[in-house]
């Protein structure tokens, strides 16, 4: 039996500020993603969720690859199981 695990990754976007909007845009649509705060200079930060590793890794490909982006920086990933991400931590 396959354990369903959620995948969980954050991304520094540099893009050309000229492009910020369309970028930043198209990431908001696509599924899993999340635009979390933009500065005028061109920076995103970028949150990816997944069920599998291959699929962020196909995400962050994609972001690299769009017109305007000039770095796409994995900053943080980790992977649990769907189980353990849903259980209630209590507070210390």
């Amino acid at each position: 039996m396959l354990t369903e695990e959620l995948h969980i990754a954050s991304l520094v976007v540099h893009a050309a500020p000229r492009r910020l909007v369309s970028i930043s845009d198209f990431v908001s649509a696509m599924p899993g993603a999340m635009v979390h705060a933009s500065s005028s200079k061109g920076k995103l930060v970028v949150t990816l969720e997944a069920l599998s590793s291959e699929a962020v890794t196909q995400g962050v490909s994609t972001i690299q690859h769009l017109d305007g982006v000039l770095s796409a920086a994995l900053v943080y990933q980790c992977a649990d199981s769907l189980d353990a991400m849903n259980e209630e931590v209590p507070d210390a």
